[in-house]
């Protein structure tokens, strides 16, 4: 790296450290998540080669797909942690398309498939009722510490989470029974 572009490449971190990571401490689940990403970032803007037009706009978006992608690496072990049988505002049980013992190839594509529809339903949600299904669902993070993260009261916390349950579950449906006719 030459000179001109170590210094222009540090510049570019002093002025935007700050603000980039109270972006992404608000998405991310620990301080310690946070700062990894926030490196991971910097790793990218050390890495790339090409000139950057828009800078905040570039490292935004990187945090931003740097979230969702720890996000998706983090999924629960089994599928009843999200949808299990006892979770009746769902009111889908996916884990009779999942048998825990006996995990075959077969298994692991549906799985897979799961996943993938998953992380394509979340997509469509509006940002904030996604992140509060991600961040309770998946991360179990209770509405009360949402909601002194965030600063939202606890019920339009739960409001979000049941418009992103109705979103999901609708959205889910055909793949579910399609796999069940499979």
């Amino acid at each position: 790296m030459t000179a001109e572009r170590r210094a222009t490449v540090t510049e570019t971190i002093n002025a935007y450290s700050k603000r980039l990571m109270g972006f992404i401490r608000r998405r991310a689940k620990s301080d310690a998540d946070a700062e990894d990403v926030l490196q991971d970032v910097f790793q990218q803007l050390v890495g790339h080669s090409e000139p950057i037009e828009q800078v905040a706009a570039w490292l935004f978006r990187v945090a931003r797909n740097k979230i969702t992608d720890r996000i998706r690496k983090k999924k629960p072990e089994a599928l009843e942690d999200i949808f299990g049988s006892d979770d009746t505002e769902l009111g889908l049980d996916w884990t009779e398309l999942f048998p825990q013992e006996g995990i075959n190839p077969e298994t692991e594509y549906l799985r897979a498939l799961f996943w993938e529809e998953l992380a394509t339903a979340l997509a469509e949600l509006p940002a904030e009722q996604r992140e509060v299904f991600i961040s309770h669902e998946l991360e179990g993070i209770s509405f009360k510490d949402l909601s002194e993260k965030t600063g939202e009261t606890v019920n339009t916390l739960i409001s979000r989470k049941r418009y992103a349950v109705l979103h999901l579950r609708e959205r889910l449906r055909g793949l579910r029974d399609e796999l069940l006719n499979y």
